[in-house]
């Protein structure tokens, strides 16, 4: 099993913060893992340890050329002793690009296939002729979320010390779906869409059915300045100004996005003076070499 020591909570200090009598603590889940961090490192310990319970040879699943997840799930399976496979959307691949060489330094197996292919991922069909060629992999979902991804966010849950409401980033639901069920309603917990998808929440509810019992998480999606891999100016220079007065990193696909919305509802007084929110910082930070490489920071 991978195991890594709890992650540690930060105070956050703001004039804005003051003004509005806001505390904000933010869990550091960066630094749950030197290497593997965040969210993905949550979301992999017990589909890794059911692959090994089983004896599945590794596990196979689907990433972008810059995904954390497809990241996340080679170091994992190298750490593990399993092999990994990955399904990676674009042809051809960049032999330059820093996430992939990295997955490839750590054994696992890049598939390129196109957008049209990369796009039949949640197909049974797809799955079926995937499991065919690969019988002695277990598949996991793009992003990591699925049932097995829940037990390591409901420690997460678990984990987060006294507040009245707790924030996340959101791209495929697992993080908010763990923190939702895992929690007491008496908290709220509010999820940030990075991606421009206006059925996600129906895809997050599909996937995670037991979420329509609870009535005490929201999902914002005005915040995805743009849509997935995409921001602003403005959010970037969010990111480094917070990064600078903060001293911790973020970056504009994920986590940016998660502080930057909690800085606007802040503004707008959204929450009620003497509120305390804990943000769950999911990791993630090596989307920034990709960003680099792309010359787009």
């Amino acid at each position: 099993m991978l195991s890594y020591p709890e992650s540690p909570i930060q105070v956050l200090q703001s004039p804005l913060l003051s003004e509005k009598k806001i505390r904000l603590l933010v869990k550091r889940d960066d630094l749950n893992h030197p290497v593997i961090s965040g969210n993905k490192l949550r979301k992999l310990k017990y589909n890794i340890e059911h692959a090994k319970q089983q004896q599945y040879q590794g596990l196979l699943t689907f990433g972008g050329t810059f995904s954390n997840h497809l990241y996340a799930t080679a170091m994992a399976c190298k750490l593990a002793g399993l092999d990994s496979v990955i399904i990676v959307r674009g042809t051809p691949l960049d032999a330059n690009n820093p996430t992939l060489k990295i997955a490839k330094a750590c054994g696992a197996r890049l598939i390129a296939v196109d957008r049209k292919t990369y796009r039949r991922r949640y197909e049974d069909e797809y799955l079926q002729e995937l499991k065919q060629s690969f019988p002695h992999y277990w598949v996991v979902p793009e992003g990591g979320s699925n049932q097995l991804a829940l037990p390591g966010l409901l420690e997460l849950a678990a984990s987060l010390p006294p507040c009245d409401t707790v924030a996340c980033a959101v791209g495929s639901g697992g993080t908010l779906a763990g923190l939702a069920l895992g929690l007491q309603a008496t908290k709220r917990v509010l999820g940030f869409a990075v991606l421009k998808d206006e059925h996600l929440q129906d895809e997050i509810l599909e996937k995670y059915p037991e979420l329509h019992q609870h009535s005490h998480w929201q999902l914002f999606e005005q915040f995805h300045a743009g849509g997935y891999g995409r921001f602003t100016p403005e959010l970037w220079a969010f990111c480094q100004a917070f990064t600078e007065q903060h001293h911790i990193p973020i970056e504009p696909i994920y986590t940016g996005k998660l502080f930057y919305g909690l800085w606007q509802l802040i503004q707008a007084d959204y929450f009620a003076p003497e509120t305390t929110i804990c943000a769950v910082h999911t990791g993630g930070l090596q989307g920034l070499m990709g960003l680099k490489y792309r010359g787009l920071i």
